[in-house]
């Protein structure tokens, strides 16, 4: 992936990042479409972090439809999808432990190995209220995979949604605070005909 966004930066085209957990609605196409508006090349990545869930939540059986979300992606514009197998560290050579899988990284039930994943990234204060009192490792997870996903993909832009308010603000926050050079933007919510916040 790194790669081929330098390929498009050394050309001269400006790179916007949208992303997203998969199984995605219209509120997510819309970040695309914003991303587009702002950027040259759009990637979109589809990962679902296991760090920001802990081991009572619902990781095993968050929804993934990986097909209907690239046939989403690319009638939406988006120019790639990034969809990493892992983004942890989890043994020996840089691969999953054997029969460990993407679950061993939910918080309280991480490998023990010793070289298994151990860095991550945390804003101290914006991170504990609201959203953080009841999930205290969430923001960790999100912003150790946002940073990652920054390294991976540099973007230019990021844009997010606001329905996640405060993650949007953590986020900025870490943007801020750790020099990345990327631009975050931060979107009007979508909403169902009833009003609700798509989700």
């Amino acid at each position: 992936m790194r790669a081929w966004v330098r390929k498009q930066k050394k050309s001269g085209r400006k790179v916007a990042l949208v992303p997203t957990m998969g199984y995605l609605h219209d509120g997510h196409l819309s970040l695309v479409k914003a991303a587009l508006e702002r950027a040259d090349v759009v990637v979109a990545s589809i990962y679902v972090n296991p760090t920001q869930f802990a081991a009572h939540e619902d990781f095993d059986v968050y929804p993934r439809n990986p097909d209907d979300d690239r046939a989403m992606l690319k009638a939406a514009g988006a120019h790639a999808v990034f969809e990493p197998e892992s983004l942890y560290v989890a043994g020996k050579g840089y691969s999953i432990v054997p029969g460990a899988g993407e679950g061993s990284n939910v918080v309280g039930r991480e490998t023990q190995h010793p070289d298994s994943h151990e860095t991550y990234v945390t804003v101290e204060r914006l991170q504990k209220p609201l959203c953080g009192g009841s999930r205290p490792h969430f923001f960790r997870g999100v912003c150790t995979v946002v940073t990652k996903l920054f390294h991976i993909c540099e973007p230019d832009v990021a844009v997010f949604g606001r329905k996640d308010y405060q993650q949007w603000r953590v986020i900025s926050r870490m943007v801020r605070d750790l020099d990345f050079a990327v631009e975050v933007v931060g979107m009007p919510i979508c909403r169902e005909a009833d009003g609700l916040a798509m989700s």
